[in-house]
């Protein structure tokens, strides 16, 4: 198989971000984890399609615009309005977000299991995999597609959606165990484990199941763990505007690292393989440099590939 026959499948919420800058400049734009991850995979000519939802309204239409201008084919359940998200920026450009988001795939559920179910990796995350009616579809999709697709997952948990933190504890819990890679935040980690340390967190993720747990520790880099040990790479020194999308911009470039890589995507899919640690980080480094990029300037603007390969140039 070529990586041009590759299909990827992301499933999760798309949305308006409306940004509240610290010196008191609001701003709408196109965003959503799961969203900004597709959009990264589209720059880099992966042409992924984005099972979402969308209304027919102005926000809806701008949504789609903006992902299907960077190669990203948008499968979108109807919605009544398109969902937003309030995010406000301190003076170090870190954001806290408050939502305004239904998540529903309804009656054609069914459909879009099948759809997934043609792609060689599907990816899943956010509050698409917590919020309820919908987080329950996510978690049949996944259930459905495991076995002949590489499952990844981000949980990027929103604190502010939560109502009930151990029923999202259990929703993370079991996506966790059907996917092969999971990459989370070191603020992730330490919501749904408080106390706890984050590299024996990531050991048990993988024990139950993942192959690969990326752990991202914001300006001080990101680890990989596997079940041969652990590796760590350090932060990309970077002038930090905002820090939205940033995330979502190393799981989508994480994800581009698992298709590009024959052997990496052979070790996913085969019970005992090993994943080498120089492999680990190669993609724990392309990751962190296109995640740099992002936060260098404002809002979910990921990298295209010819500036992933000066990044990478100026760093060699």
């Amino acid at each position: 198989m070529t990586e041009r026959m590759l299909r990827l499948v992301v499933v999760g919420e798309s949305l308006v971000d409306i940004v509240h800058r610290a010196d008191g400049v609001v701003e709408e734009a196109p965003g959503g984890s799961p969203a900004n991850t597709a959009l990264t995979l589209g720059r880099l000519g992966r042409r992924p399609t984005l099972i979402t939802r969308l209304a027919q309204d102005d926000r809806g239409a701008r949504v789609r615009r903006w992902l299907e201008e960077s190669d990203v084919e948008v499968v979108a359940v109807p919605a009544a309005r398109t969902s937003t998200a309030a995010a406000h920026l301190d003076a170090s450009g870190a954001a806290t977000y408050d939502f305004d988001l239904e998540w529903d795939l309804g009656a054609g559920a069914t459909h879009l299991e099948a759809l997934a179910g043609k792609a060689d990796v599907v990816h899943v995350g956010s509050v698409a995999a917590v919020l309820e009616p919908g987080a329950g579809q996510v978690a049949a999709l996944v259930r459905a597609v495991r076995e002949r697709a590489i499952v990844t997952y981000d949980p990027n948990i929103r604190p502010s959606l939560v109502d009930d933190p151990d029923r999202v504890r259990q929703h993370v819990a079991a996506l966790v165990e059907l996917a092969d890679v999971v990459k989370a935040s070191d603020e992730d980690l330490r919501w749904l484990h408080p106390g706890r340390d984050l590299v024996e967190v990531a050991r048990e993720w993988v024990a139950r199941g993942p192959r690969l747990v990326v752990v991202t520790l914001g300006a001080d880099g990101a680890i990989g763990v596997t079940a041969d040990g652990v590796v760590a790479v350090p932060g990309v020194l970077t002038e930090v505007v905002d820090t939205v999308g940033a995330g979502d911009t190393f799981m989508g470039v994480l994800i581009d690292s698992i298709v590009g890589s024959d052997e990496l995507r052979a070790s996913l899919a085969t019970a005992g393989r090993s994943i080498r640690p120089s492999v680990v980080e190669s993609l724990l480094q392309a990751s962190a440099r296109a995640a740099a990029i992002t936060v260098s300037r404002p809002g979910a603007d990921p990298p295209r590939r010819a500036e992933l390969a000066v990044r990478a140039g100026n760093a060699a």
